[in-house]
């Protein structure tokens, strides 16, 4: 039996895992795969991307798809309390604190450049959401 950080650590980190991670990153840009287009009109995807930037979007949008669907396996093992979700957990746990860090510096540098293209109040929520799942999530299955 593992010792917890907290009562129910394993719980959290999973349920953070599977809405941030699972819905939002996976769910969420398998939609933009399928059908850019209407990944746009729902808010997923900017309307207002530079063609250049799209470029780049739609690479990480296929990039999340191949990797994300392990945030959900590694939140399920969360929930029973598996052993190797503990070491499953610790892909999603880095690549959720990069998401966050990249987030934050790919949007600043868009601002930087006179391309605003998602309010701050988005940014500083989003950069959080992924930042702090993906810590928790690494200071839970150490």
């Amino acid at each position: 039996m593992r010792t917890q950080l907290f009562p129910y650590a394993n719980l959290i980190a999973g349920i953070l895992i599977l809405i941030v991670g699972f819905v939002f990153h996976w769910l969420g840009q398998l939609i933009s795969v399928i059908n850019w287009e209407f990944a746009k009109k729902i808010g997923l995807q900017e309307k207002k991307a530079l063609p250049e930037y799209v470029v780049y979007e739609r690479g990480i949008a296929v990039a999340d798809v191949i990797i994300g669907w392990i945030y959900g396996v590694a939140a399920i093992g969360l929930f029973l309390n598996c052993d190797w979700a503990y070491k499953l957990a610790w892909i999603p746990g880095v690549i959720l604190i990069y998401h966050g860090l990249s987030f934050w510096f790919w949007t600043g540098n868009q601002n930087k450049a006179g391309h605003l293209t998602t309010s701050n109040i988005f940014r500083v929520v989003w950069f959080l959401a992924n930042f702090l799942t993906g810590v928790l999530t690494i200071v839970v299955v150490w």
